[in-house]
C-alpha cells in the first residue's frame, strides 16, 4: 500500500521530530485548552490516515467519535465522516454538539450493513473497551474490500497507560486509582476494569495477522518520529517505548 497525498492542499503527512514535539506540546494543553489539543491531534490524525487511505471522496467510519473534533479535519481532506459513540455524555464533552451523521451505537456492535465503508478508524478508543478485538473485527467486517482499517491505541505499560492515574498504573491498575483519588478526592473518569483496560500491541499485532478478511499492512508508532519508528516492530520494547500504536489493515477481496 503506497503513501498518498490528501486532497487539495493539506499537507502529506510526514513523522518528524517537529511534529512529536509538537503534539506533545499539544497534550500538555489538554485539561487547560482542550481545542487547541484536540484540534491539532485531528489536523495529524487526518494526515495519517490519508497517507494510508486517501481520503477524498472516500466514505470513512470513526468508531469512538467522541465529541466530534475529528470531523472538520477529515471532511477538509475530502472524507464524508461518519462517527459512532457509545456514550452520548461523550459526544457533548467541552459544550460541543453531535454533528450530522452522528451514531449512537456500541462498536462492539456496529448498525452498518458489511463493506459500508472505505475507511474503518478508531483513535484512542479500544483501551476503553472491555472486548477491544471484538470491536476491532467489526470495524474490519464494516470496510469495503480494498478499504483500510486503521486502530490506533495506548499501550497499558507505555508512560501514558493509566491515562490520569500515570505513571502509578505500573503498579497495578487498581492501586493506581485508589492513589489518585486520596490525591484529588475524586476517582479518575477512567476507572480501571470498567472504562480502562490494559491493552498491548502484543494482543493487537496478534488479531491482526488472525483475521482472515484482512492483511496486516504496518505496525507503527503514532506520535514517535520515523527514525524512531522501528521501536514498533521489536516485542517488549515496543510495550513501553511506544506510547501509543497504530495498526494499519487493509481488507481482502473475496478472490484473496
Amino acid at each position: 500500500m503506497s503513501a498518498t497525498v490528501g486532497a487539495g492542499r493539506q499537507q502529506a503527512f510526514r513523522a518528524t521530530f517537529a511534529r512529536s514535539a509538537r503534539l506533545f506540546r499539544a497534550f500538555l494543553a489538554e485539561q487547560t485548552d482542550p481545542d487547541l489539543f484536540y484540534g491539532q491531534l485531528a489536523e495529524d490524525s487526518a494526515a495519517q490516515v490519508d497517507h494510508w487511505h486517501p481520503l477524498s471522496g472516500a466514505l470513512m467510519l470513526d468508531v469512538g467519535g467522541g465529541p466530534g473534533y475529528f470531523a472538520r479535519a477529515f471532511e477538509a481532506r475530502g472524507a464524508t465522516y461518519v462517527s459512532v459513540d457509545a456514550d452520548a455524555g461523550e459526544m457533548r464533552l467541552h459544550g460541543r454538539e453531535p454533528g450530522p451523521r452522528t451514531v449512537l451505537a456500541s462498536g462492539a456492535a456496529l448498525p452498518f450493513a458489511d463493506g459500508s465503508f472505505d475507511v474503518a478508524y478508531s483513535s484512542n478508543v479500544l483501551e476503553h473497551v472491555a472486548d477491544p478485538w471484538r470491536m476491532a473485527d467489526e470495524m474490519v467486517r464494516v470496510t469495503r474490500p480494498g478499504g483500510t482499517i486503521i486502530c490506533s491505541y495506548t499501550l497499558w505499560w507505555g508512560p501514558w497507560g493509566g491515562h490520569e492515574t500515570s505513571p502509578w498504573h505500573v503498579l497495578g491498575g487498581h492501586r493506581a486509582a485508589r492513589r489518585y483519588e486520596r490525591h484529588h478526592g475524586h476517582p479518575p473518569k477512567n476507572v480501571f476494569g470498567e472504562s480502562l483496560f490494559p491493552i498491548t500491541a502484543e494482543a493487537g499485532v496478534r488479531w491482526a495477522r488472525s483475521q482472515r478478511s484482512a492483511r496486516l499492512e504496518a505496525v507503527v508508532p503514532r506520535y514517535l518520529p520515523r527514525p524512531l519508528a522501528w521501536t514498533a516492530r521489536v516485542p517488549l520494547l515496543r510495550e513501553a517505548a511506544c506510547w501509543n500504536v497504530v495498526l494499519v489493515l487493509q481488507r481482502r477481496s473475496a478472490e484473496s
